[in-house]
């Protein structure tokens, strides 16, 4: 290539180059002029838009006037006049009610404005409004030549009887939607099918779902604030799973986008729920929640949203099933609807859940048929519990008695090997000691850790057990929230505004509890410090986190220990004799023939090696450095 052929591409890049430069300045150029006119244009529009309007009223006056008439004129806000009508039409009220629910509704996006949940009260003796008047909003979303929400909208009813009401809204002479509620006698669940009829003419083709929109503010319905709040949230169920996903609990408010088909949502207060069941499933949305403020004055729990889509495939007519239960967190009632709502009650994990699921709930049941009070219930199932574990407990009582009176033995041990350095080898003769005994060092632990699951599992049903909802004992009006004899004049961080008797019982009978045990185990320096936590920092810590729990959680552990205090004290003085215990397990020592060591034992003795080993060595290159 020669020298003028290079001169000439490069004449033609910079011309090219130039040539983009000037068009893109000028493109700019002309895109600013637009913008100003265009916002020139929005301004004179702004300038003039009242006087067009003063011009309508103007002229509308004067026609009223001519007519004798008084009112003005305003421009409406939807284009069509069926539409228009409607978003100014009175609003109505009708009511469905069976044995357990009564409904009421508003015409006013045709929608609940009211439920009560019969036969159940607040905690001031109110009648339960799971649903207050003007605490729900709920619309379906969409787009014709303008954007519409039902909810905007008064609907006109065009039939109701005893189980049945359907209420709808026109948009043309064969062209409505239809909001049909069906409630079945002795049922929490009440029917509710979206029916469109011509709407394949107004709806916009390009829509391929519907919205539903539901907000709806929960109302405190419990005593305690914080116990209310801890076990209320908003809860889903993916189609085909089997367990249920919530937004969390013990958060001040939280949401969550989902992606996926969801087959229902709940709005779930501590006891009672408000649950949305999509019967083709919801193609996705978001949930959320937020916690108001225990000071409310509308004595609001939190405020609950559902922004969610259905499938919409345009059509004659248009169906789309729902359903809503309004109604108790009650484990069987929940069950029998057949859609995994029980699965909202927190019972626990899979083995803590099952203790609850298949033995407490069912021994609550069967022993409620004959006796009405529920502290009796909970005294019974304590002394059950009691008595079907006291196997463990005997086998726990005794290995640490077994311990306890080879003490003298591991204090001789204890004197051979003084030093720090034999450390190891104490601890393989303590071991070789047990092993001739036929001792364990686990065999207290053990059967208190089988134990843990049915603990657990107190700790678990008694906050968010039905059964004990405004169901009273002694002292205690309501055995699911806490007990009070004395309200405080301030409030006490973590501990409360009040004085719960049942927690202050509950950690008097852990510390005696306690202190029994402290007084078997023997004293030395290295056990002072598990000593006093144990004996009074336990007790003091369970008494403040107890204060603010269900007083029928307090008192079940306060029975548990005072019946482990008692079971203790029979076992000491008539099923263990501690002389005759330390004879049988010196004569088993004495005959006990050489056992394989056990894989402990045997890396002891490899550590013990490796130990005396590196001791060997550092002493050699001591003599090597003198």
């Amino acid at each position: 290539m020669n020298k003028n052929t290079v001169i000439g591409f490069v004449l033609i890049g910079v011309i090219l180059i130039g040539f983009s430069w000037y068009n893109t300045r000028i493109f700019k150029e002309q895109e600013r002029e637009r913008f100003v006119a265009d916002s020139i244009a929005r301004v004179e529009a702004l300038k003039n838009a009242p006087k067009i309007d003063s011009a309508i009223v103007a002229l509308n006056d004067s026609i009223a006037k001519a007519r004798g008439e008084e009112e003005r004129y305003t421009a409406p806000v939807y284009r069509d006049s069926l539409l228009e009508a409607a978003s100014k039409a009175a609003e109505e009220f009708y009511t469905l009610e069976n044995n357990r629910i009564k409904v009421d509704f508003t015409t006013k996006g045709a929608q609940a404005y009211k439920v009560q949940v019969k036969d159940y009260y607040t905690h001031d003796s109110l009648d339960l409004n799971l649903i207050r008047e003007k605490a729900s909003k709920f619309a379906i979303d969409f787009y014709t030549d303008q954007q519409i929400s039902t909810a905007d909208f008064n609907y006109t009813k065009v039939a109701q009887n005893d189980t049945s009401l359907v209420m709808r809204l026109q948009f043309g002479e064969n062209a409505y939607i239809e909001h049909i509620y069906t409630l079945p006698q002795d049922s929490y669940m009440m029917g509710f099918n979206l029916r469109l009829v011509g709407m394949d003419r107004y709806i916009s083709r390009n829509m391929s779902q519907l919205a539903v929109d539901w907000r709806l503010d929960m109302p405190r319905l419990e005593r305690g604030y914080e116990n209310e709040k801890n076990y209320s949230t908003v809860a889903y169920k993916f189609p085909g799973d089997e367990d249920v996903e919530d937004l969390g609990l013990r958060k001040a408010e939280s949401s969550e986008d989902l992606t996926t088909k969801v087959e229902w949502f709940a709005f779930q207060q501590q006891f009672f729920s408000a649950i949305m069941v999509a019967e083709n499933s919801f193609a996705g949305g978001d949930l959320s929640y937020k916690f108001y403020d225990v000071a409310d004055e509308d004595a609001r729990l939190m405020d609950c949203r559902a922004n969610m889509l259905v499938d919409y495939d345009a059509a004659q007519v248009v169906e789309i099933p729902f359903s809503f239960y309004y109604g108790p967190n009650l484990y069987k009632e929940l069950k029998s609807y057949d859609y995994g709502f029980e699965k909202i009650v927190p019972l626990g994990g899979w083995l803590i859940g099952w203790i609850n699921r298949v033995v407490i709930i069912n021994f609550f049941d069967y022993l409620s048929r004959f006796i009405s009070n529920f502290g009796i219930i909970i005294l019974l199932m304590t002394i059950a519990i009691k008595l079907i574990i006291s196997p463990l407990t005997l086998k726990s009582y005794m290995s640490s008695a077994k311990m306890r009176v080879l003490k003298p033995e591991i204090d001789k041990i204890n004197e051979k090997y003084p030093r720090k350095e034999d450390a190891m080898k104490k601890q393989q003769e303590v071991m070789a000691l047990y092993n001739k005994t036929g001792v364990s060092m686990f065999g207290g632990c053990l059967p208190m850790l089988l134990q843990f699951p049915i603990l657990f599992a107190m700790f678990r049903f008694f906050p968010a057990s039905f059964e004990l909802r405004q169901q009273g004992f002694l002292w205690a009006d309501d055995l699911s929230t806490y007990d009070s004899i004395l309200q405080l004049p301030f409030n006490i961080p973590l501990y409360g505004d009040h004085v719960s008797l049942f927690a202050i019982l509950m950690a008097v009978s852990m510390y005696f509890y306690s202190k029994m045990n402290m007084d078997q185990m023997p004293s030395n320096n290295e056990m002072a410090g598990m000593r006093t936590m144990q004996l009074y920092f336990m007790p003091i810590f369970l008494l403040v986190l107890c204060n603010n729990f269900s007083s029928g959680l307090s008192y079940y552990y306060m029975l548990s220990n005072l019946f482990t205090i008692v079971q203790t004290w029979v076992i000491r003085k008539y099923f263990v004799d501690e002389k005759k215990l330390y004879a049988q397990l010196q004569a088993k020592a004495a005959n006990s023939k050489t056992k394989k060591k056990s894989k402990f034992q045997q890396r002891l003795d490899e550590m013990y090696k490796q130990q005396q080993e590196l001791q060997r060595q550092q002493q050699q290159q001591m003599r090597n450095r003198k």
